[in-house]
């Protein structure tokens, strides 16, 4: 395992600087994020990604390279699930697309307090209880054939943690622009924007169930996995940005997703009989990615086809009449 100090500041140091950058200069205003601007963010972290990845490869050697690959493409690619969800909350709840970064922003922070808990309590549950190896390849396996199976619905007022919290928390009718809380007539209120990143919050712990369990399946290294899980989400928000317009495009996403969960948790049920390569581990990994985007790209060009070809056997008919 790494416990070189001087790797955990110069990671604590990048990413500190960069959301800084991020949250006090970039955006500091709250505006709409546009493409091209979502786009450049995301070339950012990944390159970021990339880079602190080369830097694992030089100081720790290859193994740790690719095992921070690994884990870094698991997580990226299970966590553009998250996506759906995201959209499907700021519509529900009318988020003014100004204040939709701040929420995301504040909600990937504690996304990352929440995952280096859920990592390190499953490293340590894994290594005294062997078992529950099979107990998370299990588990991920079912959660793979439910993603198949089911669509990704949202009820936020049904969310006992939202009522309950209504309940506590006196609640304005209206956003108060990007304000969490707000004082009015000498009481302090929340606003439905604080609503909104309490659901997000509760869906990031939802989802780390089932990725924190598939980055374990391929590293055990404390630092690999929490390094990798924190570049992964921290570029999340600019993907989102960049997929929200066109994430109907991708509609066999989710069937690639399925397939990964299904595909590491059988690594995992088989990690005492059969010890699959890390670098096949990533060829399967890109192939489903891939074959799933394909997927959804070429039905959507078939889909435009027929629809092209349809307008245009209409025009033949009434031109001939």
């Amino acid at each position: 395992m790494i416990h070189s100090p001087t790797a955990w500041v110069v990671f604590s140091v990048l990413v500190l600087g960069m959301l800084a950058l991020d949250l006090m200069v970039l955006h500091r205003r709250a505006h709409a994020v546009l493409f091209r601007e979502a786009v450049a963010w995301s070339i950012v972290w990944i390159a970021a990604a990339l880079a602190f990845n080369l830097g694992v490869f030089i100081a720790f050697g290859s193994q740790k390279g690719m095992e921070f690959l690994a884990a870094y493409l698991i997580e990226k690619s299970l966590s553009v699930d998250n996506l759906f969800v995201f959209v499907a909350i700021f519509t529900y709840f009318s988020v003014d697309a100004r204040y939709q970064h701040r929420v995301l922003f504040w909600g990937i922070l504690g996304a990352l307090l929440m995952r280096g808990i859920f990592i390190f309590l499953g490293l340590a549950a894994i290594e005294r209880f062997h078992w529950m190896t099979y107990v998370l390849g299990g588990f991920l396996v079912l959660t793979g054939i439910r993603f198949a199976r089911e669509e990704t619905e949202v009820h936020p007022e049904k969310n006992p943690v939202v009522i309950f919290f209504r309940k506590i928390v006196p609640v304005t009718p209206d956003f108060r622009g990007q304000a969490f809380f707000v004082r009015e007539k000498g009481r302090l209120f929340a606003t439905p924007l604080m609503v909104v990143l309490l659901v997000v919050e509760l869906t990031d712990v939802i989802f780390a169930t089932d990725s924190v369990p598939a980055v374990l399946a391929v590293a055990k290294d404390p630092f690999i996995v929490y390094t990798s899980n924190v570049f992964a989400i921290l570029g999340l928000r600019a993907l989102y940005f960049v997929l929200a317009g066109a994430i109907v495009r991708f509609e066999y996403l989710r069937y690639g997703l399925a397939a990964i969960l299904i595909f590491v948790g059988a690594k995992m049920l088989l990690y005492h009989f059969v010890r699959i390569p890390i670098a096949i581990s990533l060829g399967v990994i890109g192939l489903l990615l891939l074959l799933s985007v394909a997927a959804s790209l070429g039905a959507g060009h078939r889909r435009r086809h027929f629809e092209r070809s349809e307008k245009s056997g209409f025009q033949r008919r009434d031109s001939s009449a």
